[in-house]
């Protein structure tokens, strides 16, 4: 009995397993018989059609007047450089590929054949303005002649300036080395923010730097060097100046604005070695100012134009001008900030025109200048018998009246420019009596109303252009509270004037002028390329505007007419 049981279970056993090994052989059977079956044929997508686009050019000619300008395309520029961009390559199969190769070769060739009959026939009517690149056409900047690039170098100069770009195109090749290191490009040489940011301090590496750099200059670059500023420098600026004075002997101006920081020790080494300086700018710089007193005293022969800014300590160098120190000065410019509150400076010009009768140019810019006399002036003072220029311009209230600008200009028939914006006690008849009869630029516009004394009607316009209208090139009266009778006779005598290309500019913003009188002067004044008629009250509301250009004003005669 057992023995039967046993053999029913190993039969039972076997076709268990038998059954287990024809089950996988079956799931082979149907994947093949699908593998077999047909495949639903889906839309195949069409190849867009590739254009045919010619090879990138090398150089790009642009016809101009009178030349023909070859520029290098930026592609060739860096073709075989390392710098050259890594063209992104896809993973495809190699079977594909192997097959796509001969028809890709084929297609090439066709391109190439396209283009070469193509360039062929442009070539045959003259009409080519490509040129094809070659291996060493990014090099043009070292085959040219120093000459020329020294030539290149001054235009670049008159814009950006010798630092730095001298000093970054020295570091290109040779050749640019050897142009950047012509004396003649280091002749004018300004130095503002550098090495450090502005409002930042300097670590004591960067000062070394700087002073390094500085020697080396100087005993490098600066052998011709005429003009040398500094701008914003708190620190190493005695050092600054006492090399550039000692080795540059034909130094002849220096500027140092918004410097601090400068010690007696500069001007003395000015003194020793600043022979040929002529021209001294201190605008809002912090300086020792007896170190300034004691170098004007000793070499105040030899300075020609002066700049400083009015303060409580440097009112002591107009009196030190006004004593005779500085013979042969031309131009004398006292300055201060508009934000200032203390402007108030005592002159006396009697002896200011005593101590510098060669003066061409003074300014008093932003200045409350007081008055103060000396015993026998009239008998003693000559006046300004050079002076072109007087500029008495100012931001607030201002103490000049028609007394004190004769007292000025008593002695200066010479004069070009007269600039008293600001100055509302001025009169018409003041400025009638002056003796100057040359007269080209007058700026008599009142931009601060708040300060102005009365806003009472003035009168005596026309007297001031019927005496300068044949010279008179600007004229500013802005604001200025003249009658419309007053400024319709004062550009009639402008527009009688016997050269009618003599007036250039005309600022009549916030007059009474009127569409008469405006008729009128812009009819006979053809070189007229500037006139300001913004805030008129008495124009039409579409005509008060700023007129710039010849044109312009053309259009506006004709909306006139």
């Amino acid at each position: 009995m057992m023995a039967s049981t046993e053999g029913a279970v190993e039969d039972a056993g076997a076709r268990a397993s038998g059954q287990g090994d024809e089950a996988p052989k079956a799931q082979e059977a149907s994947l093949k018989r699908k593998s077999a079956e047909p495949k639903k044929q889906t839309a195949k997508k069409k190849k867009k059609a590739r254009a045919n686009r010619t090879a990138r050019p090398g150089y790009t000619v642009h016809e101009g007047e009178d030349m023909l300008l070859v520029i290098s395309s930026s592609a060739s520029q860096y073709d075989g450089s390392v710098w050259a961009p890594k063209k992104k390559r896809g993973k495809k199969n190699n079977a594909a590929t192997s097959k796509g190769k001969g028809k890709k070769n084929t297609a090439t060739k066709k391109k190439k054949s396209k283009t070469i009959l193509r360039t062929a026939a442009v070539e045959e009517k003259g009409e080519e303005m490509f040129v094809a690149a070659k291996p060493s056409d990014h090099r043009w900047g070292q085959n040219l002649p120093e000459e020329v690039l020294v030539n290149i170098f001054k235009m670049v100069l008159t814009q950006d300036g010798a630092v730095p770009f001298l000093c970054r195109a020295a570091r290109v090749c040779r050749l640019w080395n050897a142009a950047a290191a012509t004396p003649v490009l280091w002749r004018r040489v300004a130095v503002g923010h550098c090495w450090v940011a502005p409002g930042k301090s300097q670590l004591p590496k960067t000062q070394s730097q700087i002073k390094d750099t500085l020697d080396w200059l100087a005993q490098n670059r600066f052998s011709q060097l005429r003009d040398f500023s500094l701008h914003h420098w708190s620190k190493n600026v005695d050092h600054a100046v006492d090399v550039v004075s000692q080795f540059c002997p034909h130094l002849s101006a220096l500027t140092l604005s918004y410097c601090t920081g400068l010690t007696a020790a500069a001007f003395r080494s000015l003194g020793r070695h600043g022979r040929s300086l002529r021209r001294l700018n201190l605008q809002y710089a912090e300086f020792q100012v007896e170190g300034l007193l004691a170098y004007l005293e000793s070499h105040g022969a030899q300075i020609r134009q002066i700049w400083f800014t009015h303060g409580w300590k440097n009112d002591r160098v107009l009196a030190s001008i006004s004593r005779g120190c500085c013979p042969d000065l031309e131009l004398l410019e006292v300055n201060t900030r508009l934000d200032s509150k203390d402007g108030e400076l005592a002159v006396c010009v009697q002896a200011l025109q005593a101590a510098c009768p060669k003066l061409k140019t003074f300014r008093m810019l932003n200045i409350h200048p007081l008055h103060k006399s000396m015993r026998h002036a009239a008998q003693l003072s000559p006046g300004f018998p050079l002076l072109e220029e007087l500029c008495i311009a100012t931001a607030s209230y201002s103490y000049v009246t028609d007394k004190y600008l004769r007292d000025i200009l008593f002695g200066s028939p010479r004069l070009r420019v007269l600039d008293l914006r600001g100055c509302s006690q001025i009169t018409s008849a003041g400025l009638a009596a002056l003796p100057c009869l040359e007269l080209e630029c007058l700026f008599w516009g009142q931009y601060f109303s708040s300060h102005v004394v009365s806003s009472s009607l003035k009168k005596g316009l026309h007297a001031v252009t019927q005496k300068w209208k044949h010279t008179l090139r600007q004229l500013d009266v802005a604001n200025q509270l003249f009658s419309e009778e007053d400024l319709e006779l004062a550009m009639c005598h402008l527009a009688s004037a016997n050269n009618a290309n003599t007036l250039h500019s005309l600022n009549l913003s916030g007059t009474r002028i009127t569409l008469v009188a405006l008729r009128s002067l812009i009819g006979q004044m053809t070189a007229l390329d500037y006139l300001n008629l913004s805030s008129c009250r008495s124009l039409p509301r579409g005509l008060k505007r700023v007129y710039r250009g010849q044109e312009a004003i053309r259009q506006l005669l004709g909306k006139l007419e």
